[in-house]
């Protein structure tokens, strides 16, 4: 994780907040306990990251394992102690997998800044990259910042436009395990259930190094106006991270791209069911191209998240 001896002091608010700044860059090892607090807080222990044994020939880590970094890395200049947002957009391109022992490294920039519906949200896109230099993943999100947590529970915290995500599909269709080209579209894929546990979330959000926030101290939380620590927005992004690599495989971790809407405020101790459906398929320099409708809900049956997704099947 990005080295948190690097904690920044200015108030983090939408006013402070400028379009061009920069961070980093920092380097920093893919080591074993990554990887393997990673695969606690995501209840995801992926063979392949605790192995030599899987199509790259080397351990890697999990897809998602650095989404949290890639986001989180504006607290290397402002105080994460005074942040209270809400993360509301996602979109992330994979490129290779990044493996267990080498070094990675992040940099990041503010590249928008603006108000919609008397709420203030900035962008950051940020790269992680390999020791040789190769693009592991490209991160670009949008963000909430200082706002109250009670102003924002039960209303989704972002509109979907376009191509919209339902969340419906044709449930006498057999689910997928694995992408191929000759899928037919309207398949659904498997599906992937989680219960967070407030350690988990705790473990995700990095509670303990150095700072409290909605997602790792419950006096925080609760003083933002919820019950319990808020699940990362980001955290449901990983989930939904997992289910698609499963699907795809190491297809998905050099040509993975998704892109999703943070809906609603989840909070431990809920079941996230999350799922997804082929919706077309195009043709890419003579490979197949699967894209999909993905989101989660909540144990009351609301998107809490959705989205797209594609990558080479």
């Amino acid at each position: 994780m990005i080295p948190f001896h690097v904690i920044g002091t200015k108030e983090g608010d939408y006013e402070n907040a400028q379009v061009g700044e920069r961070f980093g860059p920092y380097t920093y090892p893919v080591d074993d306990f990554t990887v393997k607090l990673f695969a606690f807080a995501q209840d995801d222990y992926n063979p392949w990251c605790f192995s030599d044994e899987n199509p790259f020939g080397k351990r890697i880590a999990h897809a998602a394992c650095f989404n949290n970094d890639l986001l989180h890395v504006f607290f290397t200049h402002y105080n994460p102690d005074n942040v209270v947002g809400l993360h509301t957009q996602e979109e992330l391109w994979f490129h290779n997998p990044a493996f267990v022992g080498e070094n990675v490294t992040i940099s990041a920039e503010y590249t928008d800044k603006y108000v919609k519906r008397g709420k203030g949200y900035i962008g950051l896109r940020s790269q992680l990259a390999g020791e040789d230099g190769r693009p592991i993943v490209t991160h670009q999100g949008a963000e909430i910042m200082r706002i109250m947590g009670n102003q924002l529970t039960g209303e989704r915290t972002a509109p979907v436009e376009g191509d919209k995500v339902t969340g419906e599909f044709d449930t006498t269709i057999p689910e997928a395990r694995t992408a191929s080209a000759d899928l037919a579209e309207g398949t659904p894929i498997r599906g992937l259930q989680k219960l967070t546990t407030t350690y988990q979330t705790q473990a995700f959000s990095w509670g303990g190094m150095f700072f409290d926030t909605i997602h790792s101290n419950i006096h925080t939380a609760k003083a933002a106006g919820y019950e319990n620590l808020v699940v990362q927005g980001q955290q449901q992004v990983s989930f939904l991270t997992e289910m698609l690599a499963d699907f795809f495989g190491a297809s998905w971790y050099r040509s993975g791209h998704v892109k999703l809407k943070i809906l609603k405020p989840s909070l431990a101790g809920e079941t996230l069911s999350f799922q997804g459906v082929v919706k077309r398929k195009t043709k890419e320099e003579g490979n197949t191209r699967l894209h999909l409708h993905v989101w989660g809900r909540d144990a009351k049956g609301d998107m809490t998240v959705c989205g797209w997704a594609d990558a080479l099947a």
